[in-house]
């Protein structure tokens, strides 16, 4: 009877121990969703040679926004603006992917100083914007994964039409991730992006579900579905709301290049599809190779001359 009520206890102890665990790990997820670590910026336009202005503005809820303005060489005011936008847990600049979670997951640095600066060697104006709780923009937590942050977006459009110096008829938006499911949720609410170019949008229910599995194994379904109920419980809607593809459906007769990696681990190629199949005017889906989520957006930091071609076309002068 003794070994029996011993056995009993020490599985109540473990089982406790598991679902604490559990509890622990899901609430960590939770709160990196809710309030993502503010990344430092780490680099500035002027390190690589490029002229920038530091600026600030209201999203179009009144939320605090920052980041640079690099003119185009020579100050053309005919020129065609670019808005980019980054992914989650990012800021303006990329990732360094240097805490211990991405050294966990398998993220990759990403430099988008470098496709900035490709970009400009092309003679385009650029915004790099942080997004709202991240980098230098005020935290307004939770984080929506593109729905609130199209103010963010709206809000730059704006900042864009208080300037002089540019032509408000030619501005274009590259996103990544978060990012690009930003511009796809921003297209409906405003007539002034006239390209967009989307790397990697998701819905956020199936890149938990697979981010979660492809980190944690079996477990990876309960730790996700209890961080969304911590989630949920913070002011955040329901993962599966957040469906790029019907905002896609109403970005009218704007061109939207899909790019999407083959080898994505947590976005999925079949919910692209989705997206490209909703959207009036759906350029690619441009495949590219790649082992893990961060390929595809490696791509077009590796290829600048793939959007600038694209925008040239896309913006004529």
């Amino acid at each position: 009877m003794r070994l029996f009520q011993r056995t009993i206890r020490l599985l109540l102890f473990l089982t406790g121990l598991f679902a604490g665990l559990i509890t622990a790990v899901s609430y960590f997820f939770a709160q990196r969703i809710i309030r993502p670590p503010q990344k430092k910026l780490w680099a500035r336009p002027s390190d690589i040679g490029m002229e920038y202005e530091d600026v600030q503005f209201p999203a179009r809820d009144g939320v605090r926004i920052s980041g640079w303005f690099i003119p185009a060489t020579g100050g053309r005011q005919d020129g065609a603006t670019l808005i980019m936008t980054h992914g989650w847990p990012w800021n303006r600049l990329g990732t360094p992917a240097d805490d211990p979670l991405s050294r966990m997951n398998g993220s990759n640095p990403l430099d988008l100083l470098r496709l900035a600066y490709g970009l400009h060697q092309e003679g385009f104006n650029l915004l790099m914007i942080d997004l709202r709780n991240h980098g230098e923009s005020a935290p307004t937590p939770p984080v929506t994964f593109g729905l609130q942050e199209s103010n963010d977006l709206l809000g730059a459009i704006d900042y864009l039409n208080g300037r002089s110096d540019i032509n408000n008829n030619r501005i274009g938006c590259i996103g990544f991730s978060m990012g690009a499911n930003t511009i796809l949720y921003a297209l409906p609410q405003t007539d002034q992006i006239k390209a967009a170019i989307a790397v990697q949008p998701t819905s956020i229910s199936i890149f938990t579900r697979r981010y979660g599995r492809d980190l944690l194994g079996p477990i990876g379904g309960i730790v996700i579905k209890l961080a969304e109920i911590m989630y949920r419980r913070q002011g955040g809607i329901p993962f599966n709301a957040v469906q790029p593809a019907f905002a896609a459906a109403a970005a009218g007769d704007v061109p939207i290049l899909y790019i999407q990696g083959d080898g994505d681990r947590w976005g999925s190629v079949a919910d692209v599809e989705r997206m490209v199949a909703a959207t009036p005017n759906a350029r690619g889906p441009l495949y590219v190779n790649s082992t893990h989520r961060y390929g595809g957006y490696q791509y077009l930091i590796d290829n600048p001359k793939i959007a600038s071609a694209f925008f040239e076309q896309q913006l004529p002068e």
